[in-house]
């Protein structure tokens, strides 16, 4: 009971900091954004230091950095749900092959375990990180290719400023998912210990079985997908700060 007690506080806490961890990422990519318009003016000094949403080419590449960060956190929380069944088939074929641990005459080999995750955790972060790589790099330079096959018309959007409003707009919208999935999946957690202390008539109950569909996509929500939008906000702005010269 008191553990419980612990461990909402904890979740509460690790939202708190998380806060001030993406308000971090938020300054850092504010600083480097500057420098990346700063970066662009040095090769470009008739680049104007403004991201013109009104241009079609910087509104699809805002939109795409939008879409970025969903298809980022859903990958990320994909690869736990894979990671966990993977865990799941393998207990059960320990279960049945060595009906021992059932019994309490054997113990079950943890290290398989612990190695599943181990290897899920590392391989299943490659695709997103790529994805943020390939993206970033794909957007600067096929909209570059347009830029210079349609004529380099005065009303037509550099590559470089389309990938400035695929950063803006990717950076706003990874703050705000940040935030929801670290405070939402804290939430969901303690819901469901909250319930488990006698509330809404205790465990195995319907609103308990509610809570622990909820703690399931909670998990992922706060431990994976939320901390790792950190990191894809400062690898974001880095990444166009220093392809910068590609994208003109």
């Amino acid at each position: 009971m008191r553990t419980d007690r612990l461990d909402s506080v904890g979740n509460t806490t690790k939202a708190l900091t998380k806060g001030y961890a993406v308000g971090s990422a938020a300054l850092a990519a504010f600083l480097l954004f500057g420098a990346y318009i700063d970066e662009v003016r040095n090769y470009m000094p008739s680049f104007e230091p403004v991201i013109n949403l009104n241009k079609p080419e910087v509104f699809v590449g805002a939109m795409l950095g939008a879409m970025l960060v969903f298809l980022f956190c859903s990958l990320a929380i994909k690869a736990v749900g894979q990671a966990a069944y993977a865990i799941i088939n393998n207990v059960r074929e320990q279960f049945r092959e060595n009906p021992g641990i059932m019994a309490g005459t054997a113990k079950p080999d943890y290290g398989q375990c612990v190695d599943i995750a181990t290897k899920a955790a590392l391989r299943k972060m490659v695709l997103p990180g790529l994805l943020v790589v390939g993206m970033t790099l794909g957007v600067g330079l096929a909209f570059r290719w347009l830029y210079y096959a349609g004529g380099q018309l005065p009303t037509a959007a550099t590559g470089a400023e389309v990938v400035g409003g695929f950063l803006m707009v990717g950076t706003i919208t990874g703050i705000l998912m940040a935030l929801f999935l670290n405070n939402s999946g804290g939430a969901w957690d303690n819901a469901k210990k909250y319930i488990e202390t006698g509330a809404y008539g205790g465990k195995k109950t319907d609103p308990h079985k509610a809570s622990v569909v909820g703690d399931t996509g909670g998990d992922p929500f706060k431990d994976t997908a939320g901390p790792s939008l950190h990191v894809l906000i400062k690898l974001l702005s880095t990444i166009t700060l220093v392809m910068a010269p590609l994208f003109l």
